[in-house]
């Protein structure tokens, strides 16, 4: 793959006009330009280099052949839709405005044709180290097959009681995999765009290619870094090496055992405020309320006051925009890993920098309405650490940048609430459809002033059938060998199918669709002889990634869930309402789609 290919026009253009009337492209062998220099590197060890394009005058028959007048192209890695521009703008301004339209389309078809000699050696590679699955089709991978199946698959409207139903849930939520896997295996490859994943749903395997040392091999995925950027930007969800361990000691002591203390009347005050709203709700009428609404509610305005000291109207307008932001960034007809999608998605791409511009501008408001209040007095919570941050650290330089200080105050404000709202939204229905286990409950909250065992059961259990996080993605940073002598090529992305492995009867049983807490009375659940490590990942893998997919939050996670769950059990009764219809969906997290109904019944 070495040396530098040239684009020149083969034929079919009428350059008198001022404008090709027709552009067929020859791929042409030339020799190193004067003006071509070398690939940028990416600042990240083992990422393959971008694409650098030296574009200048094309040449017109009746002229002296120039060989600056080429479009000169590395076949590597696919560039980015900003460095795509970047060339079309150096071409305008180099060439005459009439040569614009061919010099945007020769970007264009550089950038296409990079991608194509890309995908093609990635998918050379792979298969060589035994590794197939679906055949991709370019540009598009396997995205079309995927939303195919998605519009093809209906899902059941069925009671959320009716667990036999349930026991197809991976199929539902992704009936794609579920149908290659059938044909595949539990490790194959497939393609989103030219971008190439190693699906994995076997924990054997998983251990094999992450456990140990080569932990360290593996990062987080380019494509899904920008295509996530504008909901967490460079925050610590983002982060990874040196900067992901700044960020994380900046943001730790936030969640000591002293400040967590703290917060403890913060999380009761709020769920007093919740249960009482719900208590005049059901007041003269069915005793139907939608619980999981009334809970992201709740578990927003606890992050909101506990960790920036912000009333409910501003936390709530900054959840809601952060809302309308997955909403826009995680539909399931986006080109994810396709080349120059941003171009082909123009308005949604326009709408995700405006919500994040509003985002941007209230957090802002709030950091400096904190920093004209810290001048009066001192707080402990986390925006507080994270303005100390900001102004200087020991060595006299800022730790974090403003830009860096907004994407932290993102991530905490969707990831601190999104993961406990799960959680106990589907903690709620399942209690509901089992009611012995809502005795037993509240028994152990009336017999025990320790450690809640079966409390705790039952939070695995929930995580377990319904993971926050249903899937991990991750990138090799280098080509990493396997026990069984496989290679995992630098570069390949790494998909883990968390629900798949989650209900797999090989690893859990017979039952494994089914509620059963008692599953977890060995403690920790991975220590079963019968099951191997790694098999349960309700929140990923990996020292960096806890609960909230933020570790440092999940002492705070469990503390909240215990509280509100235990004030609640001790309110009401709860029941499955009718209106009630079971269609789990994933939008970067596992939720139900139309809420989640229940009778309420006050004790």
């Amino acid at each position: 793959m070495g040396g530098h290919f040239g684009l020149a026009p083969a034929g079919g253009v009428d350059w008198a006009a001022g404008r090709p009337s027709l552009l067929w492209f020859a791929l042409l062998p030339v020799g190193e330009p004067s003006i071509s220099t070398a690939p940028q590197q990416s600042s990240s060890v083992g990422r393959a280099p971008q694409l650098r394009l030296d574009l200048v005058y094309i040449n017109r028959p009746q002229q002296e052949a120039n060989p600056n007048h080429l479009l000169i192209l590395r076949p590597i890695h696919p560039i980015l839709m900003e460095e795509v521009v970047a060339a079309a703008a150096a071409a305008a301004a180099t060439a005459g405005h009439h040569e614009l339209a061919c010099a945007g389309a020769m970007a264009v078809l550089g950038v296409l044709l990079c991608a194509l000699i890309h995908a093609a050696a990635a998918r050379r590679r792979l298969r060589r180290a035994g590794f197939d699955g679906p055949k991709p089709s370019f540009p598009l991978g396997n995205l079309p097959e995927i939303t195919a199946t998605l519009k093809a698959t209906t899902s059941k409207n069925t009671r959320a009681a009716d667990e036999d139903e349930d026991q197809n849930m991976h199929a539902r939520v992704f009936p794609y995999f579920a149908r290659w896997r059938a044909s595949f295996g539990k490790v194959f490859v497939y393609w989103l765009g030219t971008e190439p994943f190693l699906y994995v749903s076997d924990p054997e395997f998983l251990k094999a290619a992450t456990g140990g040392a080569q932990g360290k091999r593996w990062g987080k995925p380019d494509v899904f870094r920008r295509d996530r950027m504008p909901m967490f930007g460079r925050g610590l969800v983002m982060a990874e090496g040196d900067e992901w361990a700044r960020h994380r000691n900046v943001i730790a002591p936030a969640f000591s055992a002293a400040n967590l203390a703290g917060m403890v009347g913060v999380m009761a005050e709020a769920t007093a405020g919740m249960l009482d709203r719900w208590a005049q709700e059901i007041v003269g009428g069915d005793g139907v309320v939608d619980v999981e609404r009334g809970v992201v509610r709740n578990a927003a305005e606890i992050i909101a006051r506990a960790s920036f000291g912000v009333g409910q109207d501003d936390g709530a307008l900054v959840f809601e925009k952060l809302q309308a932001m997955q909403a826009l960034l995680f539909q399931s007809n986006r080109l994810v890993g396709v080349p120059l999608a941003r171009l082909l998605h123009v308005r949604r791409t326009y709408q995700a920098w405006r919500l994040g511009r509003d985002i941007d501008a209230l957090l802002m408001r709030i950091i400096d309405a904190r920093r004209r209040r810290t001048s009066k007095g001192k707080d402990d919570d986390l925006l507080s650490l994270l303005l100390a941050a900001g102004s200087s650290s020991k060595t006299g330089g800022k730790l974090l940048s403003t830009r860096q200080l907004i994407d932290e105050c993102k991530t905490f404000f969707f990831g601190g609430h999104e993961t406990t709202a799960l959680a106990l939204s589907w903690t709620l229905l399942l209690l509901a459809a089992h009611p012995e286990w809502q005795d037993a409950l509240r028994e152990e909250l009336e017999t025990t002033t320790g450690r809640l065992t079966k409390m705790g059961w039952v939070m695995n259990e929930v995580l377990r059938l319904y993971p926050p996080s249903p899937n991990v993605q991750r990138q090799a940073l280098e080509d990493i060998l396997l026990p069984g002598g496989q290679q995992v090529p630098r570069g390949t992305n790494m998909w883990v199918d968390v629900v798949a492995m989650h209900r797999d009867p090989a690893l859990w049983g017979h039952d494994a669709h089914l509620f059963r807490p008692e599953r977890f009375a060995a403690d920790p659940p991975r220590q079963h002889a019968h099951r191997p490590m790694g098999c349960f990942l309700p929140f990923g893998f990996g020292g960096r990634i806890c609960v909230g997919r933020i570790c440092v939050g999940r002492n705070l996670t469990a503390m909240e869930y215990r509280i509100v769950l235990a004030m609640t059990l001790r309110r009401f009764r709860l029941e499955v309402a009718p209106q009630y219809r079971h269609a789990p969906r994933v939008m970067l997290s596992l939720r139900p789609s139309a809420g989640i109904q229940l009778r309420l019944t006050p004790l």
